[in-house]
C-alpha cells in the first residue's frame, strides 16, 4: 500500500515499472535451464583422435573404408591421422619409437591428451610394444588390432631369413614373446581384437585374441578383408565409442 508521501507524489518519481519488468525477465532468463540440445552439446566428451597404423607391405591406404565410416558418424580429416613406415625393419628397435614420436606430434597439433590406436597385421605387433614399453600406456586410451599375429604367425617364418619384420612375427621371436610375457594388455588402456577363422596370413587363427581385451570373431574373412567389412567396421567404431 502507498503511504501519504507516495501518494501525493507524481506517479514519474516512484520507481520506473518498465525497468523493475525488465531486470525481472532477465533474471528469469539467466535461471531457466538450457535447452535439451545446448545441454547435450555441453556434455559430449570430445572424440579422441585416431592413429591408424598399417600392416606389412602395406600403407596408409588402407584405412580408405575405416575411414569413410568414422567420418560418416562424425570425425572429420583433422581427427583421424595414419603413420607410414617402412614395414621391414625391426619393431623394438625402429618402429616402435618412430610410432610413439608420430603419437607425440598428433598430440601436440590437435592438443589431445590421448589417441586411440587402430593397427592391421604387422603394425598390431608395432603399436603394442608402443604401449608396453614405449611409454604408450600413458597416451593411448584405447587400442585396436585387426589381424594381428599377436602371438606370431607361422607363415612369417617364409620371409624370415631375409626380413627383419618376418623375424619379428615369427612364434617365439623376441617381440612376441616379450609383448606377451606378464599382463598382455597393460595399464589403463582399453583393449580389442577382431580376428576371422579363415585368417590365410594370421596361423594359427587364434593368435590374435589376447587376455584382458574385448576379442571379437567376425566369422570367415581372408586377411586384407578385415579392412574393408562393414560388420568389423560397425564394431571397431562401438568400441571406440566406449
Amino acid at each position: 500500500m502507498l503511504t501519504a508521501r507516495q501518494r501525493s507524489q507524481p506517479l514519474s518519481a516512484l520507481p520506473a515499472l518498465p525497468a523493475l519488468l525488465a531486470l525481472l525477465a532477465l533474471c528469469l532468463t539467466l535461471s531457466a535451464p538450457a535447452p535439451a540440445h545446448a545441454a547435450g552439446r555441453a556434455q559430449a566428451a570430445p572424440r579422441n583422435p585416431v592413429v591408424f597404423v598399417h600392416g606389412y607391405n602395406a600403407d596408409p591406404g588402407v584405412w580408405g573404408a575405416l575411414r569413410a565410416d568414422l567420418r560418416a558418424d562424425g570425425y572429420t580429416d583433422a581427427d583421424l591421422f595414419s603413420f607410414g613406415y617402412d614395414t621391414h625393419q625391426s619393431v623394438n628397435e625402429v618402429l616402435a619409437g618412430r610410432l610413439g614420436a608420430y603419437v607425440d606430434q598428433v598430440r601436440r597439433d590437435t592438443g589431445a591428451a590421448r589417441v586411440d590406436v587402430v593397427a592391421h597385421s604387422f603394425g598390431s605387433l608395432v603399436s603394442r610394444w608402443y604401449v608396453k614399453f614405449g611409454g604408450g600406456a600413458a597416451t593411448v586410451d584405447h587400442w585396436v588390432s585387426l589381424a594381428g599375429p599377436n602371438r606370431g604367425t607361422s607363415t612369417a617364418w617364409a620371409c624370415a631369413l631375409w626380413d627383419q619384420a618376418c623375424r619379428d612375427m615369427t612364434p617365439g621371436s623376441y617381440v612376441v614373446k616379450n609383448l606377451n610375457s606378464g599382463d598382455e594388455t597393460p595399464g589403463a588402456v582399453r583393449y580389442a581384437t577382431f580376428w576371422s577363422h579363415c585368417d590365410e596370413i594370421v596361423n594359427p587363427d587364434d593368435s590374435v585374441p589376447l587376455t584382458g581385451a574385448a576379442n571379437t570373431p567376425v566369422g570367415c574373412l581372408q586377411h586384407n578383408d578385415l579392412l574393408g567389412d562393414d560388420g568389423t567396421s560397425a564394431g571397431v567404431r562401438a568400441f571406440l565409442a566406449s
